[in-house]
């Protein structure tokens, strides 16, 4: 491991972001933040009290070459984070999604060609998958499944072969191609690939880390469009019930913050992973309908989901993470505990004042008609 060095954390005040520092902060590096504050996130309140005060902090625009380039001087790693988050959202709010995440990325690595750093980590997406890998009662292996437009009129919620055969959804490895059906995810990938592409060209080293559904305490839970653990939380806390899309059998894979903060470090670190993808998860699928049901256990209620039966554009039915490549080459190996972890964050929520924007947020998406 590489020591006495200061890393540069875009995005750094954020959720994901205070867990990176965190664990930075741990091991002995200096770490220096660049982040905006954005209203949707932070509310106005400034620099986050969980930042570590040991943290240098520049407030500015991933946007501004100037700070950029400022936030860079005497740095040895980037990890970036920096960009706008919601698949919903992005789905209207096209020009902001695509301003900060792609332009963002591409004022950073401008500034990087001027101050050039060992390795650059970007945070990616499962988003970029679209639906994940299938297979049918034989075994073949379906990588380009998509979803009818007139079975999801019918509520016909899971896709299925091309003779109308059931599938069943398998874990998804990095090399299944990219559908990419938001706004949100095409975003990701341009933030993912534009790295890989110019550090190589420029001496540098990048890593992608393709995140799942991150959790934990530290969440925005005032946002509508965050994490759906914080949405339902927020919900839960108000005394609402959680709002589920289709039928809550959707599947997905929850990795905790603290995992995902590990694997930050290990692909700054490791040296055989430049140039790699990798998906990061917990490598444990569950159900949206079933993450409901426990995250109201643990805050101590027996708060019933709504079950809305609608589709949301942009989402996609389901997508479970391969993670044999992370842990063969970055040697990474989540640690923590779904049911553990879901207690702490019930915890934490407790303590909070969340403000539930769950309504509004989805009569924005139904005057779109992203909802149906």
């Amino acid at each position: 491991m590489v020591v006495d060095r200061t890393i540069l954390v875009t995005g750094g005040a954020g959720f994901i972001g205070r867990a990176v520092c965190r664990a930075l902060l741990e091991r002995g590096d200096r770490v220096r933040v660049l982040d905006s504050l954005i209203d949707q996130v932070h509310g106005g309140r400034g620099r986050p009290a969980e930042l570590g005060r040991d943290v240098e902090f520049v407030q500015g625009d991933v946007r501004d070459a100037d700070a950029v380039g400022a936030a860079l001087r005497g740095v040895d790693g980037v990890i970036h984070l920096a960009a706008e988050v919601g698949v919903g959202q992005s789905m209207y709010a096209i020009e902001r999604y695509t301003s900060v995440n792609e332009l963002g990325t591409a004022v950073l690595l401008e500034q990087l060609v001027a101050q050039p750093v060992r390795r650059i980590v970007t945070a990616s997406s499962m988003s970029i998958y679209g639906e994940g890998r299938y297979r049918d009662a034989a075994g073949a292996v379906f990588d380009e499944v998509g979803r009818d437009p007139a079975a999801l009129r019918r509520r016909c919620w899971d896709p299925v072969g091309p003779s109308g055969e059931t599938l069943i959804p398998a874990p998804t490895p990095e090399t299944k191609h990219p559908q990419l059906a938001s706004v949100y995810a095409i975003g990701k990938y341009v933030q993912e690939r534009m790295p890989l592409t110019v550090a190589a060209a420029y001496g540098m080293e990048a890593v992608a880390l393709r995140l799942w559904n991150v959790f934990g305490p530290g969440q925005a839970l005032s946002n509508p469009y965050t994490g759906v653990l914080a949405i339902f939380a927020s919900r839960i806390a108000n005394r609402r019930a959680p709002m589920i899309f289709e039928d809550g059998l959707q599947r997905r894979d929850f990795v905790h913050v603290d995992d995902v903060a590990r694997a930050f470090l290990l692909a700054l670190d490791e040296p055989r992973v430049a140039g790699g993808v990798f998906n990061i998860a917990s490598g444990e699928q569950r159900t949206v309908l079933a993450v409901a049901h426990d995250l109201a256990e643990a805050m101590g209620t027996a708060t019933e989901p709504d079950v809305t039966g609608e589709g949301r554009s942009g989402d996609i039915r389901h997508c479970l993470a391969d993670i044999a490549l992370a842990r063969a080459t970055l040697g990474y190996a989540p640690r923590e505990d779904f049911h553990e972890r879901l207690v702490d964050l019930a915890d934490w929520v407790v303590g909070q004042d969340p403000r539930d924007g769950v309504a509004a947020a989805t009569t924005e998406l139904k005057a779109r008609g992203l909802v149906n």
